[in-house]
């Protein structure tokens, strides 16, 4: 294929190469953003060990609903819209670990960012959120 048939091919099929211009732009500000992160991400076999060792501040940070849907164990639940109003509930160990999730990192990661400016010194946010939790085959509560 040379490069007259790639533009003729591009110029036929405009709305297709815009498409596929704005998705690969769009992946590679995800995994900028991921990349250069304060935040650092835990795979779900990683936030169990350091739910097991460390015992940290779980915080779920997605909407009512969902977290009526099941949460990972004692998760205290602060929908990331109201985590700067409530920063006071959390706590003033601001050296003890946070954990947060949401249903697939993109809001943890903005919450996790958050609290890292609030003074919490040891974040983390689950990578691919509650979503990576369920297809790990890990435990949810479903209890109030």
């Amino acid at each position: 294929m040379d490069w007259n048939t790639l533009i003729s091919f591009a110029g036929r099929h405009l709305p297709l190469v815009l498409a596929l211009v704005v998705i690969l732009a769009l992946i590679a500000y995800t995994e900028l953003r991921r990349l250069l992160s304060p935040v650092p991400e835990l795979g779900p076999a990683e936030a169990i060990r350091l739910i097991n060792d460390r015992d940290p501040l779980v915080l779920d940070v997605r909407e009512p609903a969902e977290y009526k849907g099941g949460r990972i164990g004692q998760a205290l639940h602060v929908p990331v819209g109201k985590l700067t109003a409530e920063l006071e509930r959390l706590g003033k160990d601001h050296d003890r670990p946070v954990l947060v999730y949401c249903r697939s990192g993109n809001r943890s990661l903005r919450a996790a960012t958050l609290l890292r400016k609030a003074g919490f010194t040891e974040v983390y946010h689950l990578a691919g959120g509650i979503l990576a939790w369920e297809n790990a085959n890990l435990p949810l509560t479903r209890k109030s």
